[in-house]
């Protein structure tokens, strides 16, 4: 590249990613000035696979718990090692990016020196390989324009990563929603730009995998929502209603009067139902729907557990442990 174009690095986080990573790599030759991949104590050959493709390495120590923060902000830091890119671009390793994106990125925050971050849609790469991953296809499917928040997969503007502060290592979950959240704060403008951006590989397949990944989502629920009230009340109050108040009442209906479980019963009905209209309405095919709706509506009761598991955590003035699901 020429000294006038603007110079982009990456940086890439995984853990036992295998496949994925290599896929992940192989996607950016040619297309950025740095890659640096930061691995979290994989045991399968992803350091010496990010090495094989040229990469530079940083290995996180296991003195501390490992996650997504921790291992974008070392990334991040590594880089000041040589010379500072125009801008960074966060990826996962289990995504592979889109061949056009990281010059469409460029451009757009080349063209509004306000943008303190750009993102593009991430799509699954095989939605219809389970239930679990075409749920994940949906939640990537984001409107264009100017955003609040997204997902890890983002270029950044270094001067607003600095104004930010960079990534909290202590959050587990939403930690990208968090890092978005002060990035507004510091006065930068978010977007989310009409262009296919990463393909991602969930590889969940089984329904403990979801119900582990669901947990991760209430324990981000609450702990972002701790750090920045009032983001997550909506998520918060639904959770509680659904997956611990409602619970607890149809606890005590069966001691005293068992019959009125139907009553708990028709509410979750009616909450199933609600969802699938939202969804139908929204444009999604009824039997894809319903069958996210089941999902939807049963992701409350892990869900409540994280945001517990988050709060007892913090009373006790535990670490905060990363939560895998595959």
């Amino acid at each position: 590249m020429t000294s006038d174009i603007p110079k982009v690095a990456v940086v890439a986080i995984g853990r036992n990613e295998g496949q994925r990573l290599v896929d992940c790599l192989a996607s950016l030759k040619g297309k950025v000035d740095r890659v640096v991949y930061v691995d979290s104590g994989s045991l399968d050959m992803s350091v010496q696979n990010a090495r094989d493709a040229g990469a530079e390495v940083v290995e996180l120590s296991s003195d501390r718990p490992f996650t997504a923060a921790r291992g974008r902000a070392a990334g991040y830091e590594h880089l000041k090692t040589g010379e500072m890119p125009d801008y960074v671009q966060f990826i996962d390793g289990d995504c592979s990016v889109d061949p056009e994106w990281i010059a469409r990125a460029v451009s757009a925050m080349e063209q509004d020196m306000e943008l303190g971050l750009v993102t593009g849609w991430r799509r699954e790469r095989f939605p219809d390989a389970s239930v679990y991953n075409d749920l994940c296809q949906d939640e990537w499917d984001r409107p264009e324009g100017e955003i609040l928040t997204c997902g890890g997969d983002m270029m950044v503007r270094p001067a607003a990563y600095e104004d930010a502060g960079g990534f909290d290592e202590t959050v587990i979950a939403a930690e990208d929603d968090e890092f978005c959240v002060r990035l507004r704060k510091a006065g930068w403008v978010l977007k989310r730009i009409p262009f296919e951006m990463t393909f991602h590989d969930a590889a969940m397949t089984r329904f403990s995998q979801w119900w582990q990944r669901a947990i991760r989502s209430g324990h981000g629920f609450a702990q972002v929502g701790y750090m920045h009230p009032p983001y997550f009340a909506t998520e918060q109050k639904r959770v509680l209603i659904y997956g611990g108040v409602i619970p607890l009442i149809a606890v005590f209906l069966w001691m005293v009067l068992p019959i009125a479980l139907i009553l708990i019963l028709a509410i979750y009905l009616m909450n199933y139902l609600r969802t699938v209209k939202g969804l139908t309405t929204a444009g999604m095919a009824s039997l894809r729907a319903r069958r996210h709706g089941v999902l939807l509506t049963l992701s409350k009761f892990p869900n409540i557990l994280g945001m517990g598991m988050f709060h007892y955590r913090r009373l006790k003035g535990r670490r905060m442990q990363i939560i895998e699901y595959k």
